[in-house]
Parts: structure tokens; C-alpha cells; sequence
């Protein structure tokens, strides 16, 4: 004789109830407690006994990972379970494959008796030829729901609804929350990051001090504020932040105050796994809310990102020359790289990175420079901008002048007024769409009504699309002429007011400089670099712009020295 507890793990007769947020829109007919109510009604009318609820409440029914489901049949294979009992078909899946191969395949191999009550469907009475059928509409019902969700989802994504949780750094607004505002104190670490990377520290510093400082990662920090976000949740330091994560939020376009839909998508109704989105997919809608990093500063963070490719080179004391990722070979165009001489530690240097001597490259030169022969150049011409903004102002702003556009304010308007009638049409678009679609759900508007008209939305608003993008961008560039000039000048204005020269200055005026390879030979041995302006190119200083003592000598080392003579334009 069996002990008691083994009889009642064994001829079990599992009631299986499932609930999706889908199958909530039917009312209470299909809730759990109606199911486990219907079921254990049938069980006991027709004597079955020993019986156990297996549930799964909100899960769709394409889903078969359920766990509910899974524990179910587990027990099966264990052979603890007689007799599985559903309401209906749709209730086992919406797979009709999948609910064949249990239904007509595992269920038989295991010696299981299935009924489904509503679709009168009991393999003790042997084969059911309507069950295939049956499956195929509980599937169709599934691919017909997912269509609409996905139109929905398309509908809210192109009218620049956000679909994606804020990233670290914002929060949903408790007044609205398809509206994302700032969170200060993740934002304060947003721009910490930002700011430390334009410094020229690396993602490993940049991470060393943040867990330092003690600062959350994104995902403790979020459970900190009761926040239930998806991701990485093992982290046994909620300090250590790690390369991948200082990257991604250097990378994150929102923090400019964009909303990016359609990152990534999925194949198939069936397959929830979630595929990357070509970029030329995406639609991003500029301006949507409060920027926590500016533009600018994000598209130069942008540029040296892609620009690197190899780990800068670093004297003894771990830091980085300021001058890291600004020096350019003249000739080949590449990046220079930065040495410490391993004879002198004292000397540091820069040269060409495709270099065909020593590195393999292609270029002839070397391009060789000093580190500190640089930095007195371009103290020294920074020092003759100032001084030549301070005497004379109003020639300084003409020469800026000259490299605006005098069409610039007439070119806007224009633009300015075609991209508000196309953002006012295109949430014409997105009204006509979604009424056309709540017409056809309630039945007003046929299925072959409603494709050709969703179809002529759906061409307009991709056109309407491409124009705003387009409109957008251009005034984008627009803004950025019309304000180069006065931020050129405040950035010259912070050096007079500094003196010095730091990292964040540099980066602020200058895009790069162009060093040539040296001429000559001894004391008639000559150097020539360009420097670059960020906001204005190349700025040309007049010959009345040159101070008296317009040569100057650095000495770098005892009897070295270097000549500064500035190029007159």
C-alpha cells in the first residue's frame, strides 16, 4: 500500500488556468477565478479527484515559457499527473503547432486524458477532427491582436510618444507620464560622465571614480527609488560601474533632450526576442524635453569616440596630455599619438600614428613634436586672440562675421514655417490613423477599407517623416552658425579670464590642430601647425593683430630651445 503522501502526488488531476492582459479585454468570463471555478465544477461532476490548480496570470498565450506551465510539465514527466483539464483551447496556447504537438503528441506518449469544457474536446472519447481547427482561429485571434497592438504601438512611436522607459538620468513625470523630466540627482552623474571624458580621462578612470565616490550604477539606483527596471540584477557591487555602462550613456542621444523609437523589434507575434533596429529605422524627434547634456557637447563626444581607436598612451603618472585626440598629421590626416621618451621620462612627445618607420603605416613622416613645444604655441596664440578681441573688438567681430551666411535669418523663417506645417499634418495623420483604426476594431470600417486607407497614412506620415527629420536638421545647423560667433567669443573671453590652459578650454575652442612634418636641418630646422577653431575653422589674425615681440623662444631643455613666429594671414 502506497503512503498517503505518494497517493497524493500521484493521479493528479491538474486544472490549468491562464490570463493574459489580451484576454482581460473579454470581461470576467475568462478572469482565474471564474476558470478555477468552471474547472473544479467539471472535475468534481465527473469524478476527478486528487485535483491541483497550475496558474498563469498574464501571460500570452503565444508564450509556452509560462511557469505555471513549465512546473506542469515537469510533473508530467514525473508522471504525477492523469488527467489536465482547460477551459477552452485558447487557454493550453494560441500556437496552434505548439498546442498540436501536446495536444495530439506529448499529452498521448505520457498517458494523459485532455479536456478542453467549452470546446467539448475529451481525448477519452477519442480523436476531435474540429481541435486543429480550433487552434488555427485561437492563433489567428493571437496574430490579429498582435497586428493592432503593433499598429497602436506604431501610431503612438511616430507621433513622438516615448516607447521606452527614461534612461538614467530622467524620470516619467508624475503629471504626465508619456513625458519625461529630469532627475537631478542622476542627472548630476550624467553630466559628472560627460564631463570627465572631455577632460580625457578613459571609461576604466571614469569608472574607478564613480565607485570611489560611491555612486549607484543605474540598476541599483533605480531599486533604490523602488523602481522595477529590466536588466543586469546579479551585481554583487552596487558601486562598480563598468566600461559597457559608461559607454552607454555617453552614446545615449536622449540625454540631448530627443525621443528615439523603433531602437530595436521582433519578427514575429511569436518570437519575443528583441533584434537591433538599423538606425536609418528610427524615428528620433529632437527637442522633445529638457536636455541634460548640450548638443554640442554630445556631437564632440560623438566625434571622439569614433575617432578612437587606440588606447591613448600615458606617462608614468596615469594622465592623459590635454592635448590627446586634438594633434592630426598634415599629411595623412590621421591622429598623432603621445609617447614618453623611455631614455628621458621627462620628455613627452607626439608623433604620427601612421607612421611607416616604426608603426607599419603608410605615411613617410614621422611628424614628430613636443608636447611642451606645443602647449606654449597654442598658449601663445590663444593669448594673441585675447589680445586682439580686447583692443579691437568690433574688427575681431567683423572677421567673424565673414564666415556667417548673411541669408542666415531669411533661411530660417522659411524653414521654420514649412516644418510646422509639416509637424501640424502629420498629427493630422496620426488623428485620421487612429480613428480609422478604432472605426475598423468596432466594425464600422471593413478590414480591406481600413488597409488601403492605413496604407495611405502610412506613406503620407513616412514622407512627412523624412521632412521634419530633414527640416529639423537643417535648422539645427542653422542655430549652430548663428551662434558661432558668440560662442567662439565667450570661449576666448573664459581664457582671458583663466590664463591658463586646461583640457575642458581646449575642448571647448579647439576641433583640431594640422602638424606638418619638420624642414630643414639644425638652428634653419622649421615646424609648421595649424590650428582649427571648433566654432570658426581657421582664424586668420590680421597684420595689425601682431604684438611687437611677435617671435618667442621657449627653452624645453637645457640647450634646446624653440622658436614661436605666427604666420601672418
Amino acid at each position: 500500500m502506497q503512503p498517503k503522501k505518494k497517493q497524493q502526488q500521484t493521479g493528479i488531476t491538474a486544472l490549468y488556468c491562464r490570463l493574459s492582459r489580451d484576454d482581460g479585454q473579454d470581461g470576467d468570463s475568462n478572469s482565474v477565478a471564474n476558470q478555477k471555478k468552471m474547472l473544479s465544477k467539471f472535475a468534481k461532476e465527473n469524478n476527478l479527484g486528487n485535483t491541483r490548480y497550475y496558474v498563469d496570470d498574464g501571460y500570452t498565450g503565444t508564450n509556452f515559457r509560462r511557469p505555471s506551465f513549465q512546473k506542469l510539465l515537469e510533473d508530467i514527466e514525473m508522471g504525477y499527473v492523469s488527467v489536465v483539464i482547460v477551459k477552452d483551447m485558447s487557454r493550453l496556447g494560441r500556437d496552434y503547432l505548439q498546442v498540436g504537438y501536446y495536444t495530439d503528441t506529448f499529452f498521448p506518449d505520457h498517458g494523459i486524458r485532455f479536456i478542453a469544457i467549452n470546446d467539448m474536446v475529451d481525448s477519452a472519447e477519442g480523436e476531435n477532427e474540429l481541435a486543429p481547427f480550433r487552434n488555427v482561429m485561437n492563433e489567428m485571434y493571437a496574430r490579429d491582436i498582435s497586428r493592432k497592438v503593433r499598429s497602436a504601438h506604431r501610431i503612438r512611436g511616430n507621433s513622438g510618444e516615448p516607447l521606452s522607459q527614461p534612461p538614467y538620468g530622467y524620470m516619467k513625470s508624475p503629471e504626465n507620464k508619456k513625458r519625461w523630466i529630469i532627475d537631478p540627482e542622476a542627472a548630476k552623474v550624467v553630466r559628472e560622465i560627460f564631463k570627465m571624458y572631455l577632460e580625457g580621462k578613459g571609461f576604466e578612470t571614469i569608472a574607478h571614480t564613480l565607485q570611489d565616490q560611491k555612486v549607484l550604477v543605474p540598476q541599483a539606483y533605480w531599486k533604490s527609488k523602488g523602481l522595477n527596471r529590466s536588466g543586469k540584477k546579479t551585481q554583487p557591487n552596487p558601486y562598480r560601474w563598468c566600461k559597457t555602462t559608461i559607454t552607454r550613456v555617453l552614446t545615449q542621444q536622449e540625454y540631448c533632450g530627443d525621443v528615439i523609437n523603433f531602437k530595436t523589434y521582433s519578427r514575429s507575434f511569436k518570437k519575443k526576442e528583441r533584434l537591433d533596429n538599423p538606425p536609418e529605422n528610427w524615428a528620433v524627434f529632437k527637442g522633445v524635453h529638457e536636455p541634460i547634456i548640450d548638443r554640442q557637447v554630445f556631437d564632440r563626444v560623438q566625434g571622439m569616440l569614433g575617432g578612437t581607436k587606440h588606447r591613448a598612451p600615458k606617462p608614468e603618472n596615469g594622465e592623459k596630455n590635454m592635448f590627446c585626440d586634438l594633434l592630426r598629421c598634415a599629411d595623412c590626416g590621421k591622429k598623432l599619438w603621445y609617447r614618453t621618451s623611455t631614455k628621458n621620462p621627462d620628455i613627452h612627445y607626439f608623433l604620427c600614428s601612421n607612421a611607416s618607420k616604426d608603426y607599419r603605416g603608410t605615411c613617410e613622416g614621422r611628424h614628430y613634436i613636443r608636447a611642451d613645444a606645443v602647449e606654449e604655441v597654442v598658449r601663445l596664440e590663444f593669448i594673441r586672440l585675447a589680445a586682439f578681441l580686447e583692443h579691437d573688438e568690433e574688427g575681431f567681430a567683423e572677421i567673424l562675421a565673414k564666415k556667417t551666411n548673411a541669408e542666415l535669418l531669411s533661411e530660417k523663417k522659411q524653414t521654420e514655417d514649412a516644418l510646422q506645417k509639416a509637424v501640424s499634418r502629420n498629427e493630422t495623420v496620426a488623428s485620421l490613423y487612429e480613428k480609422v483604426y478604432e472605426d475598423n476594431a468596432s466594425g464600422k470600417v471593413t478590414d480591406e477599407w481600413f488597409l488601403q486607407l492605413s496604407h495611405k497614412y502610412e506613406m503620407e506620415r513616412m514622407e512627412l517623416k523624412e521632412k521634419i527629420a530633414e527640416y529639423r536638421e537643417k535648422l539645427s545647423t542653422l542655430d549652430g552658425q548663428q551662434h558661432r560667433k558668440d560662442a567662439f567669443l565667450a570661449a576666448v573671453r573664459k581664457f582671458m579670464d583663466m590664463g591658463t590652459l586646461t583640457a575642458p578650454l581646449l575642448r571647448e575652442l579647439i576641433d583640431h590642430i594640422d602638424v606638418y612634418e619638420t624642414e630643414g636641418t639644425g638652428r634653419n630646422r622649421t615646424q609648421r601647425i595649424v590650428i582649427h577653431y571648433r566654432f570658426v575653422g581657421y582664424f586668420e589674425l590680421p597684420e595689425s593683430a601682431f604684438s611687437r615681440s611677435s617671435r618667442h623662444r621657449l627653452d624645453t631643455r637645457q640647450g634646446v630651445s624653440v622658436e614661436y613666429v605666427p604666420e601672418p594671414a
